[in-house]
């Protein structure tokens, strides 16, 4: 998992939910048709709207989300690999992106399969191909939501049909939504309005329409995935960025889902703000020990932006972190600091500081005496 991750996942797993007695967040502020609904930051998982979003609900086809990301995070691990068709991949009720038994294709295409026109098929076949079989990759599903945060979340299937005790909550929904759309190869699937697949065998070329209206409908909607069955009512998960805010919207059952998307993001778009922490005019200087320099320029050329409601930027705190002296030999570009940012004592974000050039080490016959006269000499300079 690379480090943008990671820290996404860190900030919606520390996140404080504001609400837990299922009233929601804001709930009398708009009214949404949903049974369950949520609305998050998504680069921090900030509750900004929610009518029941701890309520555990079947989820239908927004499970397809999961699924769809584990193939491409496998795809990314090992490579974009062939699956071959069978009959037990294909033997499914419901959508289907078409897929026959001897057909041959691979990952990226089921992905598409499934974020596009919602197959079922393609689902089954991620899960065989991806887990060995379907009850396997279901574990590897559960696994993968707990490590996101998704505590009140059980998959049992891999494509969402109705089976069992397959659950999720609008609150959980929104933490997946903004995880997947945190991997690129997602994000650019899920916000086309229909892509076309590549078939390895037979050779053939077909088109899939994406049946997330909202791409059309809402200025600035990104993405995600749609879901329907009789037991979960219709259930959305979608994502929309403005001026530099990225909001992941969740409703489950709801028999109005487009309008209440898109009365949800003007709600939120209305209340947020994204600000930026550049510190690329940074500059400093550490005392160097043991070098062929006493000091070494220091600076950051490095720069983020964060999600607030409107007036937290401000209640930021910026903490500059540098040791007192540096080691030799230090390389150029090598990290010696960092200038942290806290919100409600929270991490948000660090710039990193870095040596502006090299310093070599003091070779061994320059004799210890000078070596501890050049260190104090550089400390009480640096001082001055």
């Amino acid at each position: 998992m690379n480090l943008k991750k990671t820290g996404l996942l860190v900030l919606l797993c520390c996140i404080f939910i504001q609400n837990t007695s299922g009233s929601g967040v804001h709930a009398e502020t708009i009214s949404v048709s949903a049974k369950a609904a949520c609305l998050i930051t998504s680069d921090s998982g900030q509750i900004i709207f929610a009518k029941n979003e701890n309520q555990c609900l079947p989820m239908a086809s927004t499970t397809k989300i999961m699924t769809s990301l584990l193939a491409l995070e496998s795809l990314e691990a090992c490579g974009n690999k062939t699956v071959e068709i069978t009959d037990e991949m294909v033997r499914v009720e419901g959508t289907s992106m078409g897929l026959m038994a001897g057909d041959v294709v691979n990952l990226e295409a089921l992905a598409k399969g499934m974020l596009l026109c919602s197959g079922n098929d393609a689902a089954n076949a991620c899960a065989i191909a991806v887990g060995g079989d379907k009850d396997n990759f279901v574990s590897i599903m559960n696994d993968r939501a707990k490590q996101i945060g998704m505590n009140n979340t059980r998959f049992v299937t891999p494509s969402g049909l109705d089976s069992g005790d397959h659950h999720s909550t609008a609150y959980d929904m929104a933490i997946l939504g903004a995880f997947a759309m945190d991997n690129d190869r997602f994000m650019s699937i899920s916000s086309k309005k229909s892509d076309k697949v590549t078939f390895v065998n037979p050779q053939k070329t077909v088109s899939l329409k994406n049946h997330n209206k909202l791409l059309r409908l809402y200025n600035g909607c990104i993405g995600i995935k749609t879901g329907f069955t009789k037991a979960a009512g219709r259930c959305l998960v979608s994502c929309a960025e403005k001026n530099g805010v990225r909001l992941v919207a969740v409703t489950l059952n709801a028999p109005n889902d487009w309008d209440d998307h898109k009365n949800m993001f003007d709600y939120g778009f209305e209340r947020t703000v994204s600000a930026d922490f550049n510190d690329k005019s940074f500059k400093s200087s550490i005392p160097v020990r043991g070098g062929t320099e006493n000091s070494i320029a220091v600076c950051s050329m490095s720069s983020f932006s964060h999600s607030f409601l409107k007036g937290d930027e401000a209640k930021v705190k910026r903490v500059v972190e540098m040791p007192e002296y540096c080691d030799a030999p230090i390389e150029k570009g090598k990290i010696v600091g960092k200038i942290v940012y806290l919100f409600d004592d929270k991490e948000i974000g660090r710039n990193d500081i870095i040596s502006e050039s090299s310093v070599e080490k003091i070779p061994t016959n320059y004799g210890i005496w000078n070596s501890i006269k050049d260190f104090f000499s550089s400390i009480f300079s640096f001082g001055k």
